[in-house]
């Protein structure tokens, strides 16, 4: 089974809370919740539901950008992105009990994380994406394929998770670039039926 991380989303349909609840029906085992631009208060009451169901379901449990919050909510771990506060720094906040994952687009924003003390790397834009705004150079099959070659060369072995407007039909090409996971939010929540695009792709 690839590894799915499933990235929670707001739309015309769909709360927060229902994009992560349609992901895990759907057997996906990893939620990051992303909530930009929601007040504090909202995000945490969302995530002490989240919580709940990733629970239910046996899933991971990850917060994006909130630190102190992954903290209180006894999440799995944080997601940081690179302007948040920096990998090393939240390692010091969260311990060594936590999973912090940090953004990148580049090889050398991977030597950073790594030396940081990360314990994967969400690698992207694969493509362009309206589900994140400010978006960094966009990466494609080549930028995948040499970043993982510079890594292998570094002999640095973190899991990298391909994110950025990736499509069901995208993912079987992605995979053979050498990433060890995939990223994944509007595909899922534009589809006819979320909980049954999660099962099919998680059975590809």
């Amino acid at each position: 089974m690839i590894p799915v991380q499933f990235i929670t989303h707001r739309t015309d349909r769909y709360s927060y809370l229902d994009s992560a609840r349609m992901a895990l029906e759907g057997g996906c085992r990893w939620i990051q919740l992303r909530m930009k631009d929601c007040p504090p208060d909202e995000v945490e009451a969302v995530g002490r539901e989240v919580k709940m169901l990733c629970k239910k379901h046996e899933a991971i449990f990850i917060v994006d950008d909130y630190v102190e919050l992954a903290q209180k909510l006894e999440a799995d771990g944080v997601h940081l992105g690179l302007k948040d506060m920096p990998v090393a720094e939240a390692r010091r906040v969260l311990g060594e009990g936590f999973l912090i994952g940090g953004t990148a687009n580049t090889f050398d924003d991977i030597v950073l994380h790594h030396r940081s003390g990360a314990d994967y790397i969400g690698c992207g834009p694969f493509r362009f994406t309206t589900t994140k705004q400010n978006l960094s150079p966009v990466l494609g099959l080549e930028g995948y394929s040499r970043i993982i070659r510079q890594m292998r060369e570094a002999d640095i072995s973190l899991p990298v998770v391909a994110i950025g407007g990736i499509t069901r039909a995208d993912i079987p090409a992605i995979m053979q670039t050498g990433v060890q996971g995939i990223a994944l939010s509007g595909t899922v929540l534009r589809a006819d039926n979320p909980v049954q695009e999660m099962r099919e792709i998680l059975a590809l």
